[in-house]
């Protein structure tokens, strides 16, 4: 390790300990060490679904609205898959650790991640103090959009036959009017997306960053595996660091590049909470 990197977890260290609030980001590569599958590339996505890549199908094609209208079988297979996967994942020891240093805060901590996939909830995270911009996988809406209402997946079962990459019958159905379901997921192309459950999470953590600036609050932001092609949530630390009292820890071990005076750990997210846990005992 050089100098430089020793200095820089040391000051990711000090920063965490002086800070009066905590805003964990986070995007796909947080949820690695657990065992979730890294879909960057299309290679790395054809590697976690094979009976995609053999149809020649990237991400950006796959998670798109129009297969539950056109295939919904297929599109459920996909969906379906990594749903069954989410609920069934364990958080890795880094989430337990935000969460204990949230806690610790005298003005507390919230989350704003792209991930949809609920890692954050299972680890303990009040659901009341979170950002899923994207949407999350576990609550359905109506593929037609025929009602605005958005329900929990808990009940729901999806079964894959994985032989052929297609979703049993009977697939996740609309309450109302009882046509083909689908995640609440903002996906690429998609103007059916219900948002209003990512808007009332948006505006719960407007009035907690208000509160901040009134208190002077001293904030911290810890981002973890948020890369630039989709740069939502890099764009949120950067924006919340520039705040009076702000400081950002960027862990990232492709894309650790930060703005002037913030804090880069080229390392996974893991690897990265853990040597900040370590210098903080020192």
């Amino acid at each position: 390790m050089t100098k430089l990197e020793k200095q820089n977890i040391r000051a990711a260290a000090e920063a965490v300990i002086q800070a009066d609030a905590l805003l964990v980001t986070a995007g796909a590569g947080m949820g690695v060490d657990s065992g979730l599958p890294d879909f960057r590339g299309t290679e790395g996505f054809w590697k976690a679904y094979p009976a995609v890549a053999e149809k020649g199908l990237s991400f950006a094609q796959m998670a798109n609205p129009e297969w539950f209208r056109n295939d919904p079988h297929f599109a459920w297979a996909f969906y379906g898959h990594r749903l069954i996967l989410y609920r069934r994942t364990i958080p890795h020891a880094g989430f337990a650790w935000l969460l204990a240093r949230g806690k610790e805060k005298a003005n507390g901590y919230f989350v704003f991640t792209s991930n949809v996939d609920g890692q954050f909830q299972k680890a303990g995270f009040d659901p009341e103090r979170m950002v899923e911009c994207h949407g999350s996988i576990h609550h359905f809406q109506c593929a037609a959009v025929c009602t605005k209402s958005i329900r929990e997946a808990t009940a729901e079962n999806i079964v894959v036959d994985e032989s052929i990459f297609r979703a049993q019958s009977p697939l996740p159905k609309c309450d109302r009017c009882g046509g083909i379901a689908r995640p609440n997921i903002m996906m690429f192309g998609d103007f059916d997306w219900i948002s209003a459950r990512s808007q009332a999470q948006n505006e719960r953590f407007t009035q907690w960053i208000q509160l901040l600036e009134r208190k002077s609050a001293r904030l911290v932001v810890i981002e973890l595996g948020a890369g630039t092609a989709i740069p939502t949530v890099r764009y949120t630390s950067e924006i919340m660091a520039e705040r009076p009292g702000g400081r950002l820890i960027r862990i990232n071990p492709r894309e650790p590049e930060t703005p002037v005076n913030q804090i880069s750990l080229p390392t996974d997210a893991l690897a990265g909470l853990r040597q900040i846990a370590e210098a903080m005992t020192k």
